[in-house]
Formats: structure tokens, sequence, C-alpha cells
């Protein structure tokens, strides 16, 4: 998402991002990314419970869709950061618009899985 900011920030709209973990572990993952937009933490996983985001095990890792995920991320030169309270909690990506509108919604299915920047972007007005 850094590295696309601007695009989402032309078309009007504000990022943020929720991860688990304290604050200590929040600045470590700012300073590690670079991210300039709001990061909030949710040590109580009260979001990730809401959004209904699953959790992983140790069998997602041996997934073939992960092994691509992992193979994707190391040559466009992403490692991976510090492992975080929950390492096997899955993600999402949301769009919300004015008016309490869910304008879009994806949820991570393993390690990796990402909502394309493409889709992002599409569902803005």
């Amino acid at each position: 998402m850094s590295a696309n900011q601007q695009a989402f920030v032309s078309r009007g709209t504000r990022l943020a991002a929720i991860g688990l973990g304290d604050m200590n572990y929040a600045r470590i993952f700012r300073d590690e990314t670079g991210i300039r937009f709001p990061l909030l933490v949710d040590e109580q996983r009260k979001a990730y419970d809401a959004a209904q985001l699953q959790r992983a095990s140790v069998l997602h890792i041996l997934r073939k869709d992960n092994a691509i995920a992992r193979k994707r991320a190391r040559e466009a030169g992403h490692g991976q950061h510090r492992f975080g309270k929950n390492p096997f909690q899955l993600g999402g990506s949301f769009v919300f618009g004015p008016g309490n509108l869910d304008r879009y919604s994806h949820l991570s299915k393993t390690f990796g899985d990402n909502a394309p920047i493409a889709d992002l972007l599409s569902s803005l007005p």
C-alpha cells in the first residue's frame, strides 16, 4: 500500500492500517516499512473479529498459493518482518465510503493473499 499511497490520495481517499501487537511493535513496523499513513493498534483483535478475518495454520505455509506469494514478494524486494503477536492472523483490505458504505472487501485466504491494488482503486468513486 505504501508504494501506491499517492494513487489513492490523488483520488481523494485516506489510507489507514490496523495491526496486532503493541505500540512498540507498531513503531518498529513503521520504521521498517516506511509507511506514512496512520497505523492503528488492535491488541485485542476487536477489528479483526468484527471483520471476521480468519487465522491460518502451520499447514498454510505449505500451500501453493502461499509459495507463489512468497516468491512474488522476494522478487519485489520484500522480506519477512518481525513476527507480531499472532503471526497466523490473516488480514484483509477494505474500502469504505461516506454514509457507512462498504465499497470493497477482501479477506485474505492465506499469507500474502492481498487485494490487488487495481481492484482497490477501481472501487473508488
